[in-house]
Formats: C-alpha cells, structure tokens, sequence
C-alpha cells in the first residue's frame, strides 16, 4: 500500500469510516499475529492479542499524529500489549510445548522441510524448532522483543530503536545479549538431552 494512500484510509477512518479503517489493519494483520505468536508460542494468545491490539487502534486513532510513520506506532501498541500480557501472567506459564505451528497465514509451516526429506530429517526438524521456540520462550521480555522482531520479522535496528522507543545502541545491544543467551540455552538443553541419552 503507498503512503499516499495510507493517508487517505487513516484520514478516513479517524472520521469514522470502518471500512477504511479495515482496509488499514488488513496489511498488517499477518506481522501482528506473528509477533504475538512469537511472544506466547500459543495461537489462541495471539489472535486474542490481535484483537486487542485492532480495537486499541480503533479507540486510539485520534491521537495518531500525522507526521509520523503509521506502522511504527502500531507495532509500538503491539508490543506494548504484548508486554502487559507477559506481566500479567508472570509465574504462570500458559503456553504448551505441544502446541502445533499452524498459523492463520502458514506462515510457520513454511519453514519446515520440504517432502523430499526422510521422515526422520523430517522429525529431526520438527525437533529442532520447538527446541528454538521454547529457548525463545526463557529469554527475558526485553531480548525476547529484540530477538522476534529483527531475527523473525526482519525489521531494521532503526525500525526496532522506534518501535520500542529506545536508542540505537540499546537495540544492538539487546539483540546482541539475547542471541548469546539463546545459544546458551540451546546448548544447555543439548546437555540435559545427551547426558540423558547416555544414562
């Protein structure tokens, strides 16, 4: 969709129009959903995330300024919503290992092999990935944010410095420490695994 308009749906539906203003959401729909299902590994956690996240905008929209960037501000509500619900539910863990990696958009199942694979690399696969969600999972809400939006949603650090209102530096930063400890926990969870295989 080109700025221009952008413009012209969000002018529209700060008036009320619904239809522009569904027509603003849509494309950005996909990217919520993800990072919400990044951040509770739950699909059901995440479509009540972009709910939340769609009606906040829609009681909010009058406060947007105009000259600033429209997605900025939205993924700011999304992780802001998204971190009012990690603190919420602090010490109680609601997400499941078993959780399948359907999504809405088939987004995750891309990423799985493709049938030329045996079933074992297959498995294998499955295997690794529910590994790198569950380490994502430990990382603390700040690194677990930096880590989803630039390794999974490909944002820039300049996009990311706005999205959390930080600074460049912090940004690096928390990318930088986050991928340290998710390696750290990967590799802790292969040595509870070997040192279970062999006993």
């Amino acid at each position: 969709m080109s700025n221009s308009l952008e413009t012209v749906l969000i002018k529209k539906a700060k008036q009320g129009n619904k239809t522009a203003f569904s027509k603003l959401i849509l494309q950005y729909e996909s990217n919520v959903y993800n990072i919400a299902y990044r951040m509770f590994y739950n699909e059901a956690d995440a479509k009540d995330i972009v709910q939340e996240v769609f009606l906040r905008i829609f009681q909010k929209l009058h406060q947007f300024q105009d000259n600033a960037a429209f997605s900025t501000w939205l993924y700011r509500i999304t992780v802001n919503i998204c971190i009012d619900e990690i603190r919420k539910r602090k010490g109680k863990e609601t997400y499941s290992i078993d959780e399948t990696y359907k999504t809405e958009d088939d987004e995750m199942i891309r990423q799985y092999p493709g049938d030329s694979k045996s079933p074992e690399e297959i498995y294998l696969q499955k295997e690794r990935i529910e590994a790198l969600y569950k380490a994502i999972q430990a990382l603390s809400e700040e690194y677990k944010l930096a880590i989803i939006l630039r390794d999974f949603q490909n944002f820039s650090y300049q996009e990311i410095a706005d999205i959390l209102s930080c600074s460049l530096g912090t940004v690096k930063s928390r990318i930088a420490r986050g991928r340290i400890q998710l390696k750290n926990i990967l590799l802790k969870e292969q040595r509870e695994l070997f040192n279970k295989t062999v006993v």
